[in-house]
């Protein structure tokens, strides 16, 4: 419960930064040239509001819905999810969007998009100023990977140590490791000292995607970082920070994850734990609790192998941090062609995959790297030429231009129904796979 409460309130947090600044991006060109703003809200307010408060003079009102969807900004004389048709059987008025040249409503609708892509832009940049770009080499983790079944299908054995994709050196693990692993014709892998290369199939991302059972993990040793307090079975059974767990009943366990798979089939049984300390080897009679845990926290395998960091200066971090935005923009946008495939559809996920993205403990860096990527995914979903979404007023508008020939308002209504109506279907579908995954896991 702990761990879902503080991803959950990273992960409104974190959408609340986005959109404000999302709106805020619609709000500021709408005022540029001079388009009335009626209201500019934090989450949808649906029959009620939690807050809402319009400064003396002004024509906006601001507030706080109590849906936690997103939120809005209310443009006078512009057709989209208020559906205010009251206002558009009116005469057109010079302060609406709807009079406005064409040109003009295209920034005002690009805004938001323009907003959240410099907002990652600068997040990143930061993130990199004040901690600089610190990595794991794949190559200095020196106990190799465990890799999934599917991977081992195709060759992959555990303890393998990635090196290179098609000729190129892979570098460090995550997102585009995988992309270069799935999309290479050939990896090389260092194996018990020996390079060797592994044929992969052309759909190993479809095969990924409809297992659904990763790529691979870090191998390293279960050592104990800290105890959870003085009444926890380690702790009880006299464990120390700094022990490093080798064995479970005799059963040898080299890595963290061997170690966590035997624990988790002896719950609340007593066991023997063996380890070495001060280069000596001992061992331990502990009461594992209900769940199979010993009550302790690991060192990370940041703290075991050796890390690479980049340091930047305050202006360095900002031609860096942009590299860094627009290669993460380029792998997102590559990824979605797999969004289209059986395997694809069935991996989407709605709030639930999204907070999973944040860590189980609160991070400063994590969360301000993970709010930066949801930017850039916000960013690029608004831009999609999809009615109700921004993209499609941008679609309607280049229309306009091309064609000098503006759609009319009833179309533009059709449209905008038609959108939402799409946009609620893939909600209520993303979430349903959320939930689906989280009843049969």
């Amino acid at each position: 419960m702990e761990t879902f409460l503080i991803r959950a309130l990273q992960l409104i947090l974190s959408l609340s930064v986005l959109v404000i600044v999302h709106e805020a991006g619609h709000f500021l060109f709408a005022r540029i040239f001079k388009v009335r703003v009626e209201k500019f809200y934090l989450f949808f307010d649906p029959w009620f509001t939690l807050f809402r408060y319009k400064p003396k003079g002004s024509e906006t009102e601001y507030g706080i819905g109590w849906l936690p969807l997103g939120g809005y900004c209310k443009i006078s004389g512009m057709i989209d999810e208020s559906m205010d048709k009251e206002q558009l059987a009116q005469s057109p008025q010079p302060w609406e969007f709807r009079s406005k040249p064409a040109g003009q409503r295209l920034l005002i609708m690009v805004g938001g998009v323009l907003f959240n892509f410099l907002l990652a832009l600068f997040i990143y940049s930061m993130v990199l100023f004040a901690w600089g770009d610190k990595y794991l080499p794949l190559e200095n983790m020196k106990m190799g990977m465990d890799y999934s079944d599917t991977f081992h299908k195709v060759g992959f054995e555990d303890g393998d140590i990635l090196l290179s994709a098609d000729g190129v050196k892979l570098e460090r693990f995550g997102a585009d490791a995988l992309r270069a692993v799935t999309n290479a014709t050939n990896v090389t892998v260092l194996r018990n000292g020996i390079e060797t290369i592994i044929a992969i199939p052309e759909d190993m991302m479809q095969r990924a995607l409809r297992d659904k059972q990763g790529f691979a993990s870090i191998r390293f040793p279960m050592v104990v970082d800290r105890l959870a307090g003085d009444e926890a079975p380690a702790a009880l059974a006299g464990m120390q920070p700094g022990d490093s767990i080798v064995s479970v009943d005799s059963r040898p366990t080299p890595t963290f994850y061997d170690v966590s798979a035997q624990l988790s089939e002896k719950k609340s049984r007593e066991v023997t734990i063996g380890f070495y300390r001060n280069g000596m080897e001992q061992t331990a009679q502990v009461t594992l609790d209900s769940l199979g845990k010993l009550g302790i926290y690991p060192v990370s395998p940041n703290q075991i192998y050796t890390t690479v960091t980049t340091d930047y200066g305050f202006l360095a971090s900002f031609p860096a941090g942009i590299l860094l935005g627009v290669n993460t923009l380029k792998g997102y946008v590559g990824d979605m062609k797999y969004v289209f495939t059986k395997e694809g559809a069935s991996s989407l996920g709605g709030f639930g995959a999204i907070g999973s993205l944040f860590p189980a403990r609160w991070d400063l860096r994590s969360f301000w790297m993970t709010t930066a990527f949801l930017s850039i995914i916000l960013a690029f979903m608004n831009i999609l030429p999809i009615p109700a979404l921004d993209g499609g007023h941008v679609m309607f508008l280049l229309y306009e231009v091309i064609t000098r020939r503006k759609p009319s308002d009833k179309f533009l209504e059709y449209a905008q129904v038609t959108g939402m109506l799409l946009l609620f279907g893939l909600l209520i579908y993303a979430n349903g796979n959320d939930l689906f995954r989280f009843i049969f896991k």
